[in-house]
């Protein structure tokens, strides 16, 4: 099979369950906005899940992609795989005792002592689902992507559905008179905000519960020479995790701490949390990719024409990338209503971490040289240049510009990422990425988007069929330079 149609299928099936499990997490956003109409109270939410963003990474210390790497070149995979296993759930469980008697100190530390219960919850979950992270790796590794699709869609769906009862149906049978002694024992109007996390925590233990008995029966054995390589070759994708969790989400937390006194942070959070939301449409893209993509990497690491194929992704995940920002951007005042009108003023970032995300992606394809040459510790080093950008953008231009220097700092810093990746790996594993048509095909996209802002203000019926025509030219334009792999990956003859 054309490896690049195997590629497509994997992504194909990975990125149904992702745009699903999107779509209905998706829902979530417009809830949320909605619920809490209070915008401190959604900025509570997204700055602590930026909290969890950081400790996942540090719970899987790179031993995820370390699996895929072993488990392609040895010949027990079947032992690559426990000593994973073992390793992460040792350590998962290690952390769950921790937090169980340390949630309160932690609460104090990063200011939500009065709410140590939402740190406590928030530690259980990262527990559950660091304990599952390599078992979910293994389903990817063995191909048995409907299964995992299966699996993450039942975890969000259990999470919405407890979303749901907690935030809207108790608290109308509450207001209403409703009560009981099971409804006592469920509800507390005081609690709110905790809710969301109480429905992730029982959505994932749900999901633990599934793997259970593959976690209690490591049955393959455990080595300690292995476990010592995959260490060596992930704690520098361990480093590269957390410098890129800088990069994606320390914004959360800096906009609380760099916002002048007069500004009530967590309201100004919870705005640009909710616009960033829109921009994930970009992230679920770049996600279901990543998921199909990284196994790709390994299993034509001996094809000849490996460096060719590497370079043909490339440029196609670029073309479909700039559509999705088109897409989103032409139509940016339909999709600004997935959020309440109350967070809408902070529309204007989204065109700007639309474009960070597909440079992220850009820098996702460029990682195929530090992963195969085993050298990721360049992984490490390119991820900490983009978290010293962040940093420094978010901590000069904070006070003066907003959250708008949160976005601008995200695209600087995954440009960034991409420029040092790019100039050391052409010497290292040299790629013929298809430079002129990438670039061409960026510029276009962006000159489209400008274009697009001409009808800015005018009428709807103008604007939408300005932009329509234009999308469609644009598109039209793509399909007939690319025609011939389209009619390939399709089967058309």
């Amino acid at each position: 099979m054309n490896p690049l149609k195997q590629l497509a299928g994997q992504t194909a099936v990975y990125g149904l369950s992702s745009v699903i499990a999107r779509v209905l997490n998706f829902l979530l956003v417009p809830f949320y906005t909605r619920i809490f109409t209070d915008t401190a109270e959604y900025g509570i939410v997204n700055e602590l899940y930026a909290y969890v963003a950081f400790v996942i990474i540090i719970l899987t210390y790179g031993m995820e992609t370390a699996f895929f790497r072993y488990s392609a070149r040895s010949s027990n995979q079947k032992l690559v795989y426990s000593t994973t296993l073992a390793s992460v759930s040792l350590t998962s469980l290690l952390f769950i005792v921790a937090v169980v008697v340390f949630y309160q100190d932690i609460a104090q530390i990063i200011g939500y002592g009065e709410n140590s219960s939402f740190v406590l919850l928030l530690g259980l979950v990262l527990g559950a689902d660091a304990l599952v992270a390599i078992p979910f790796a293994n389903l990817r590794y063995r191909g048995k992507s409907v299964k995992f699709a299966l699996i993450k869609l039942l975890n969000i769906v259990i999470n919405i559905v407890f979303n749901l009862l907690f935030l809207l149906v108790l608290p109308w049978m509450y207001k209403n008179g409703i009560r009981g002694w099971l409804i006592e024992i469920l509800y507390d109007p005081e609690f709110r905000v905790g809710y969301v996390f109480l429905s992730n925590f029982l959505a994932s233990l749900v999901t633990l519960a599934i793997f259970a008995g593959e976690i209690l029966k490591i049955r393959y054995g455990f080595s300690a020479a292995l476990f010592r390589s995959m260490i060596n070759y992930g704690m520098p994708l361990l480093i590269a995790g957390l410098a890129g969790t800088v990069n994606e989400f320390l914004d959360r937390i800096l906009l609380r701490y760099r916002l002048p006194e007069n500004v009530n942070a967590l309201e100004q959070i919870g705005i640009y949390g909710a616009n960033v939301k829109i921009a994930v449409l970009m992230m679920l893209f770049i996600q279901m990719f990543r998921f199909a993509f990284e196994p790709f990497i390994f299993s034509h690491e001996k094809n000849k024409s490996g460096p060719k194929i590497y370079a043909d992704v490339m440029y196609y995940f670029v073309t479909a990338g700039i559509l999705v920002f088109l897409i989103i951007t032409l139509y940016i005042d339909i999709f600004k209503h997935i959020i309440d009108p109350g967070y809408h003023e902070g529309v204007r970032v989204v065109p700007v971490i639309l474009g960070g995300y597909l440079m992220l992606g850009i820098y996702y394809n460029l990682s195929v040289w530090y992963k195969l040459k085993e050298k990721t510790v360049y992984g490490a080093l390119f991820a900490v240049c983009g978290a010293v950008i962040t940093i420094a953008v978010n901590w000069i231009f904070i006070p003066v510009y907003g959250y708008m220097a949160s976005a601008w700092g995200h695209l600087l810093a995954y440009s960034g990422m991409v420029v040092i990746s790019f100039a050391i790996g052409r010497k290292v594993y040299p790629v013929p990425y298809k430079l002129k048509e990438i670039i061409l095909i960026i510029l276009a996209g962006v000159a489209v988007y400008f274009i697009s802002t001409v009808t800015r203000g005018e009428n709807a019926v103008l604007k939408y069929t300005a932009n329509t025509l234009i999308l469609f030219i644009f598109a039209g334009f793509v399909i007939y330079r690319e025609r011939n792999f389209i009619k390939e990956l399709f089967g058309i003859k």
